[in-house]
């Protein structure tokens, strides 16, 4: 109660001095005893107090602090961890009296009023520590809300706002004891240099975390409590003549006032002013990982979980205090930025680019994501923003064509049509007008051109030996048997769409990954889901967020599906195990990663794009080299410090593959890779009709009317058969076939032949390894032209 009467009779005699200020130049003491007090009193009391803005860390997945995001550079601390020192710097330069008044100092007002008396306006201000308090609040408080005009008005030079802040101020003293006001100040208070609060303040110029806030001295105390008034005059790093200058009026008054006795004075005063400047990035910018950091960034700004609108998303990351922990790997992160800045240099003169994504199969954890460009908005030194490893939407562009490595999805689809590996398919090197494409509304579309990279790939191949040596021929007419809706529905619950959103767009030249821009994250994203015996998880880069107080904020969950039976997945993995390992594969001077490993080469049309994509069970990672700005051939320029020539997928994409997963991958314990399902590499069949004997007429009419295609070879052959019918057939009568397939039937030429005590298998046909893999393909046609071809001699 005693509290309380004091209070009032000082509510009255600052109504009257704040109203001496209102009215200097008017007379009368009646008005001011009938207007003062009122008026005062009307003014709002209840001072809104909410949290003050504090730093978001992005962490690895190890902890380690991959950036920090804020509106002020922020770190608060309770009061009990302010050393006494501080504290009394604070009060002897700011507010002497600081626990003897009651939120205004009536001595100090009454200097106020008679030097701005004389000068008509407010020309000293005799604030208190608890009225700058209330000043630092308005102020925070207006710029959390975007009211300009209200920040505008908690700084003007205005009586008005003077007045309104004694009256604050006198409910907060009612409201909070002074321990509470004081270590509101220390946190809310500028320092300068970007340092808000004296938790930062210590740690920017002298070094000290928060944690180690009591090994401040009193020189270093009075540094800080002197920046308090003026921080840009007094900057040390600056002004440090100025800063020392401030600091004795500091020590000054705190040995005027016995905050420290003159043995201690005596000590401070000669120390150096020795500074220990730590500068806080905000942003990606100043990150170890400014292309991840940059992807977690629009993670938050797409996502609900972090607010309603763009807006309040913004907000709470630059001032929430959040800790956002992600799934980012340095090591795996360090392995990709060296591989892809050895074979691309950062600012490379040919103005060439690549990205890369590193994913964890069975997660969809982010493990790194690179981009050979130096992150920042300086062109000028080569500087880039575009994240060309991802979506559009999450900071990336348009996306790039996949190449080849859009084959995995016409070999999923045809492996789940089970369709044998063992078929075969003879490949020309160009094929025109090839129609027959049925897209998801029962479309038929027309392939106008497709050709192989060379015309010594014309040939017979398989499954598998299509898939080894990337033939784009094989890879057309296998579409055309699947059709082009199953693959790209595959691709999708694969992870697969257009880097700019939507849907893959159903054209024929989907198989060589040229119907839409790509990304490197959902390429690699798709190559998991493989290695995950089918399961797809999508793209994961954050796994916790907490707010400044540690309570759990919210996040996006796990995302997994079964894409892909488990028999499948792994019957693909043991045939793009071939294309590092089968000599003349697209990918064997790549060679696998120091362990066994499945990847595809891409190259993109007119070799615009070198394409890499591949996997261990415990790692998928995709590359794309290639021009962002326009597209144009990659051949014979010089790149990374190399001169090439013609650019393929494994040329330049594929040992940025091979050194991050291998450097990456160091000390991690090897897995094999899984067997292929008989399932998948028999498939479905049918049994061949017996035609020996027949004509060739009456052979042709019985097996197609089995479901087969038919293809008579010129070569007569010996048999026990007329000259001129069916000798046999390939596959042998009664060996399983694909359904539509092609049966090739071979004439006899009347001479019977010599008697084997043990006939071997037919021509052409496949035997099984151990494995249950087609040990053998049947061999393509070969001319003088087919020199270099792998199959041929």
């Amino acid at each position: 109660m005693q509290r309380l009467g004091i209070l009032g009779v000082i509510s009255v005699v600052a109504g009257l001095l704040l109203a001496g200020m209102l009215l200097p130049i008017v007379g009368g003491v009646g008005l001011l005893a009938r207007t003062g007090a009122n008026d005062f009193e009307s003014l709002p009391s209840e001072l809104e107090i909410t949290a003050l803005p504090q730093i978001s860390r992005i962490l690895a997945a190890d902890g380690s602090t991959l950036a920090t995001f804020y509106f002020q550079n922020r770190i608060t601390v309770p009061l009990k961890r302010v050393p006494d020192v501080m504290q009394k710097a604070i009060i002897a330069v700011e507010d002497v009296r600081f626990y003897e008044h009651h939120g205004i100092d009536v001595k100090g007002a009454l200097r106020a009023l008679f030097h701005n008396g004389s000068s008509g306006s407010v020309q000293q201000g005799g604030s208190t520590l608890t009225q700058q308090y209330v000043k630092n609040v308005l102020i925070e408080n207006a710029q959390a809300k975007g009211d300009k005009q209200s920040e505008a008005a908690a700084h003007a030079s205005t009586l008005a706002r003077k007045a309104k802040e004694a009256r604050y101020a006198l409910a907060l003293e009612r409201k909070y004891t002074k321990a509470q006001i004081l270590e509101g100040y220390l946190n809310i208070a500028y320092f300068g240099d970007g340092a808000y609060g004296v938790g930062t303040a210590a740690q920017h110029y002298f070094g000290l975390s928060a944690n180690n806030l009591h090994k401040l001295t009193l020189a270093q105390a009075a540094l800080l409590a002197g920046l308090v008034q003026s921080p840009e005059v007094y900057d040390p790093a600056l002004h440090p003549e100025a800063a020392r200058a401030r600091r004795f009026t500091v020590l000054g008054q705190m040995l005027k006032y016995h905050f420290i006795d003159q043995a201690a004075y005596d000590r401070a005063i000669v120390q150096p002013i020795t500074l220990h400047l730590h500068r806080q990035g905000n942003g990606c910018e100043a990150s170890s990982a400014p292309y991840f950091c940059d992807y977690v960034q629009h993670e938050i700004e797409n996502s609900p979980a972090f607010g309603d609108t763009l807006a309040d998303r913004k907000r709470l990351l630059l001032r929430g205090g959040l800790t956002i922990q992600t799934t980012l790997d340095p090591k795996v992160q360090k392995a990709a930025d060296d591989a892809v800045r050895k074979y691309v240099f950062p600012r490379d003169k040919s103005g060439v680019a690549a990205a890369e994504a590193v994913v964890q199969p069975g997660t969809g954890k982010v493990l790194a994501l690179s981009v050979n460009r130096p992150y920042g908005q300086d062109a000028k030194r080569g500087q880039n923003t575009i994240n060309y490893a991802v979506d559009q939407a999450y900071g990336g562009g348009t996306g790039f064509q996949a190449g080849s490595t859009f084959k995995l999805f016409v070999l999923a689809a045809a492996l789940k049509e089970r369709i044998p590996l063992g078929t075969t398919i003879y490949a020309p090197a160009t094929i025109s007008n090839l129609e027959g494409f049925t897209d998801c509304a029962g479309n038929n579309l027309t392939y106008p051109s497709v050709s192989n990279a060379g015309e010594g790939e014309a040939g017979r191949y398989n499954l598998l030996t299509g898939t080894w040596y990337s033939v784009n021929t094989f890879f057309a007419q296998l579409e055309q048997r699947t059709g082009l809706c199953q693959p790209v529905k595959l691709a999708e619950a694969m992870g697969m769409h257009p880097a700019t959103g939507g849907h893959i767009h159903q054209y024929p030249a989907f198989v060589l990954g040229a119907a839409d821009g790509y990304s490197s994250l959902d390429l690699a994203n798709a190559y998991a889901t493989v290695a995950a015996h089918g399961l797809h998880c999508a793209p994961l880069a954050i796994t916790k967020v907490t707010d400044q107080n540690g309570k759990n904020v919210r996040v996006p969950e796990r995302d997994c599906d079964q894409a892909l039976d488990p028999g499948l997945a792994d019957t693909i993995t043991s045939i793009l195990n071939g294309v590092l390992t089968k000599a003349g594969a697209t990918a064997a001077n790549v060679g696998e990663p120091g362990r066994p490993a499945a990847a595809k080469t891409g190259t993109a049309e007119n070799n615009w794009a070198s394409d890499f994509a591949g996997y261990v069970p415990q790692m998928a990672a995709a590359v794309w080299v290639g021009d962002p700005k326009k597209l144009r051939p990659l051949n014979y320029l010089t790149i990374g410090g190399r001169q090439y020539g013609t650019v393929f997928g494994a040329t330049i994409a594929g040992p940025i593959w091979h050194d991050t997963l291998q450097a990456a991958l160091r000390g991690v314990p090897v897995e094999p890779l899984p067997p292929p399902d008989p399932e998948f590499v028999h498939g479905l069949t049918t049994p061949v009709p017996d035609v020996s004997g027949l004509t060739v007429s009456d052979a042709t009419k019985v097996l197609k009317e089995a479901g087969f295609q038919v293809a008579v070879s010129s070569q007569q052959v010996k048999s026990l058969f007329p000259k001129g019918t069916v000798a046999r057939t390939s596959p042998a009568a009664g060996a399983g076939s694909p359904p539509g397939g092609t049966v090739e039937i071979f004439l006899s030429n009347g001479h019977a032949p010599k008697t084997h005590p043990s006939p071997g298998p037919s021509p052409g046909s496949p035997s099984p390894s151990p494995s249950g893999s087609p040990s053998t393909s049947p061999s393509p046609t070969c001319t003088p032209k087919t020199h270099g071809n792998p199959h041929c001699p």
